[in-house]
């Protein structure tokens, strides 16, 4: 299978050829945990776990790497504000973060680094820069020097004059160049301070990654990501410093950046009064509708989050799953690895490792039965540890696994690989620059093919594709009952089943006006129905408000 991905650096799509196939490295920058993240934290996080997906069907190696920013102006001022240590607020919102991404079902990294864990490689960083002149001291800060690099503004191909304007570069006097850029400065006592051979202080934003990049992934990777607003200046200034200080040609391979993120039109913006944060919509939408929404735009293209996309993600999942409803009865086909591996592309000696693995078929969970057991051992785990991991999940997956039906049960069952059997349709539009549009109108073809002619491997065709997109992780039985009922409504679901067997006899009656008084009844107790040829589906009312 080709991967093909826009590079950023280059401006043009470029097949995906990683350094060695056996070990991919991919680092995206992660969150800066001082409150709770907001929805446009949410789109990278959500956009480079469908892509590792991918590429861990791809490749049977890879590692990949989400920071965590811990030391911060804005981590400094919230722990003044509560008279707590940067590293206990820190953690207190990289748990939160987690909890949030588990419930839009984001797997986690392979490594989650800590910037205050890195310190020393930061200093050890900066040492190398000074050594080469790159870097100079001045008035306790240690600064980059900008004309040093002369391939500096590669990935951003901004003028000198438009790179000043972008950075919004601090005017100070001990600066060589206005463009250089701080990457050691004095802490004075009431903040966060280390010691260093320049005194006591605090790391610059930009040379964390760096650093951690080179501890954990090496001094030039494969893929690195991350938003559109971090090409100028933080990612051009990773570039100078790694290049610069580890002597090589380049710091990536391939350099991928999601588009920007309004809210009904604007940007967000906390004067604007339409700053959103997960955990906020998380108590309106189910997760599983917030990373439709997510998946709704090319992930290149500015998206729109407004609450009338949640409600259309609402409702294209109500279709979905009923159809799931509508095949409740049938097997899930168990998937002939061998074939599928040979239709999507997948090289020979990578068809044979997954057989090894998993055996020659893999039968992909079936929603109806609940929800998926990976994303419940997920959200298990994410509120438990600072830092969440792929080796977090792996040790919890046994005591997952030993409670589930045949053939998904037994503590020997290996974590599941997420996408295994997805339509080859539906691979090659995410093969495609992650074409998540497209991969969205396949998967709807595929509920409505199931529809026409429900077969258990239309039915497993269906339900593996929506575990590589990361949908319909909720399961059936939850996500009717998982909504929110009406203030006051205290209709349980037996009742409900009772008002709907009602209703259907009143409708065989043609006793109209009764059958639409108990849909109203319904209605006003929080329950949508769904009359289907296979007779009625409700679900209770998710809190749909306006944004």
């Amino acid at each position: 299978m080709q991967i093909i991905l826009h590079d950023t650096l280059t401006g043009s799509d470029r097949p995906f050829l990683p350094h060695d196939p056996n070990r991919v490295t991919c680092y995206v920058c992660g969150p800066t945990v001082y409150h709770y993240v907001h929805i446009g934290n949410a789109r990278p996080v959500v956009v480079f776990d469908l892509l590792t997906r991918l590429l861990r069907l791809t490749y049977s190696g890879l590692s990949y790497a989400r920071n965590i920013t811990d030391v911060d102006d804005k981590i400094n001022a919230a722990a003044q504000r509560e008279g707590v240590p940067i590293r206990q607020l820190a953690e207190r919102y990289a748990r939160a973060f987690h909890e949030d991404m588990a419930a839009l079902a984001a797997l986690p990294p392979d490594i989650e680094p800590f910037a205050t864990d890195h310190i020393a490689a930061m200093i050890r960083l900066i040492e190398q820069l000074l050594a080469r002149g790159h870097a100079y001291e001045a008035q306790g800060h240690v600064l980059f020097h900008v004309p040093s690099d002369p391939n500096y503004g590669i990935l951003s191909h901004r003028s000198r004059d438009e790179m000043l304007a972008g950075a919004r570069v601090e005017v100070a006097p001990y600066k060589k160049d206005p463009a250089d850029f701080v990457l050691w400065k004095p802490s004075p006592p009431e903040l966060p301070g280390w010691d260093s051979p320049w005194g006591r202080g605090r790391p610059g934003w930009h040379i964390e990654c760096t650093a951690m990049i080179a501890t954990h992934l090496g001094q030039t990777i494969d893929l690195h990501g991350g938003g559109q607003d971090l090409i100028f200046p933080h990612h051009e200034n990773e570039i100078a410093q790694g290049c610069c200080a580890h002597g090589t040609d380049h710091f990536a391979r391939y350099w991928l950046h999601n588009g920007y993120l309004t809210i009904a039109g604007e940007k967000m913006s906390k004067s604007l009064g339409n700053f959103r944060t997960v955990r906020e919509l998380l108590t309106h939408y189910p997760g599983e509708a917030i990373r439709y929404v997510l998946l709704t735009a090319h992930y290149r293209k500015p998206l729109d989050f407004s609450a009338e996309a949640l409600t259309q993600a609402v409702r294209a999942l109500d279709r979905l799953y009923a159809t799931l409803h509508a095949a409740a009865t049938l097997p899930v086909a168990a998937i002939d690895l061998t074939a599928w591996g040979t239709a999507v592309g997948l090289a020979p000696h990578r068809i044979a490792e997954l057989t090894s693995r998993f055996g020659p078929t893999y039968t992909p969970w079936d929603a109806t039965l609940g929800p998926h057991p990976v994303a419940e051992a997920l959200r298990t785990i994410a509120p438990t540890t600072a830092a969440v991991t792929m080796a977090h999940l792996q040790t919890a997956w046994p005591a997952h696994a030993a409670t589930l039906p045949a053939p998904y049960g037994g503590a020997d069952k290996p974590l599941p690989l997420l996408g295994l059997g997805a339509a080859p349709r539906l691979v090659a539009a995410l093969a495609n620059d992650l074409n998540t549009p497209a991969a969205l109108a396949v998967l709807h073809d595929l509920a409505a093919e199931l529809r026409a002619d429900p077969t258990p491997v239309a039915k497993a065709e269906l339900l593996a594709s929506a575990e590589l997109l990361g949908l319909l992780t909720t399961g059936l039985p939850a996500w009717r009952q998982g909504g929110h009922p009406a203030a006051g409504a205290t209709l349980t679901a037996e009742a409900i089943e009772a008002l709907i067997a009602e209703r259907t006899a009143a409708r065989t009656a043609r006793d109209f006006a009764r059958a639409d008084a108990i849909r109203q009844q319904l209605a006003d107790a929080g329950i949508l129905l769904e009359d289907t040829k296979n007779g009625t589906i409700w679900r209770r009312k998710w809190p749909e408000e306006t944004l």
